[in-house]
């Protein structure tokens, strides 16, 4: 996690493709537990303390999310949202202990995508944050299509195709391929790929997610795209590339 005070830095998506946050948190215990969480699950993370440093990097649009939370030192986190909303479209996650009705309807009101209490797990966070950047379209590539020399995938019309021929993959299996191939040899663990293809509502077992994969892994005619990490989860290998 990169504490920051300083102007942006880079573009707005960050390396590799990965999704990159902008978290506002003073308190550095809960900053430092979530930046590591975050980062572990490969989201490169932005931390500030203060409104108006969150105020000046928020509007920049150089991140993919502002993780907010609402009481800073220098100001209130609603005027920041505010602020942000003003200048640029960034998707907004507020975080607060103020978990009353009024209080949640008034952030979303204000331009806000989603609104956590705390206490809150990890895993949740995680799923929320997936969730507002893939309806935003923070993830994947600006055009919307995916292409290696063998395999595709288009975002539009939802099919994805192997050596020109269009694979018969359910909607589950779709977004499980598309969330592997975000990131190409990275590991995903099961639980956060539960959480980004399944989303938070998700109270199964694992036992689908592998019977997804296996299914997956069929129909590209079992090459080896998709590796399991024995005790952790997931890879997509990209193949004759």
């Amino acid at each position: 996690m990169t504490t920051t005070t300083g102007g942006p830095r880079g573009s707005r998506v960050g390396h590799n493709g990965r999704v990159r946050l902008l978290l506002v948190e003073d308190d550095d215990a809960i900053a430092a537990s979530v930046g590591a969480a975050l980062a572990t699950a490969g989201i490169e993370v932005d931390r500030v303390a203060r409104a108006d440093d969150a105020v000046r990097l928020g509007v920049t649009g150089v991140h993919d999310v502002v993780l907010l939370d609402l009481g800073l030192p220098d100001g209130d986190g609603l005027d920041v949202a505010r602020a942000i909303r003003d200048a640029a479209s960034t998707p907004i996650i507020i975080v607060s202990a103020r978990g009353d009705e009024v209080d949640r309807v008034v952030g979303l009101e204000i331009g806000a995508d989603d609104y956590v209490v705390k206490p809150f797990s990890q895993r949740e966070l995680l799923a929320r944050i997936r969730a507002v950047t893939r309806r935003t379209g923070a993830q994947g590539d600006a055009a919307g299509e995916r292409r290696s020399s063998r395999l595709s995938m288009d975002d539009k019309t939802r099919t994805a195709s192997l050596d020109g021929e269009v694979l018969a993959l359910t909607a589950k299996e779709f977004d499980l391929l598309h969330f592997l191939w975000s990131d190409p040899g990275v590991v995903f663990r099961r639980n956060e790929i539960l959480d980004a293809v399944w989303e938070i509502d998700w109270y199964g077992t694992t036992k689908t997610l592998d019977a997804h994969v296996a299914a997956i892994r069929k129909k590209l005619g079992d090459q080896g795209w998709i590796e399991a990490v024995r005790g952790v989860g997931f890879r997509f290998v990209e193949l004759g590339r």
